[in-house]
């Protein structure tokens, strides 16, 4: 299994907008995916800005370009980001999960 991360940031006013844009835009992308294994979505803010990390886990390298293209590093963006983000991550991390526990 891959776990692909990814960073945004948003000013504060957009912390709740943008989170809501997340769940019912692109939540929904990934768990159309095949080769789509979950994800967890974190948010954190103080009084100015608001920062969004997303972990994604795929199959394998394969079921990532499905989502994202050939070039699977580069990072996804939707039109509706230009509205929200203060600036655009080209890649993305990609990791090997080699251990997962939870319940």
């Amino acid at each position: 299994m891959i776990a692909r991360i990814w960073n945004g940031k948003t000013d504060i006013g957009h912390f709740e907008t943008y989170s809501t844009f997340l769940e019912h835009v692109a939540i929904p992308d990934y768990e159309k995916t095949p080769g789509f294994r979950g994800l967890v979505f974190l948010r954190n803010h103080d009084n100015h800005h608001a920062w969004f990390k997303l972990i994604t886990y795929w199959d394998n390298i394969q079921s990532i370009k499905g989502f994202a293209g050939s070039d699977y590093k580069k990072a996804k963006y939707y039109p509706e980001d230009k509205n929200f983000l203060l600036h655009f991550e080209e890649e993305t991390e990609h990791y090997e999960v080699f251990s997962k526990s939870g319940k």
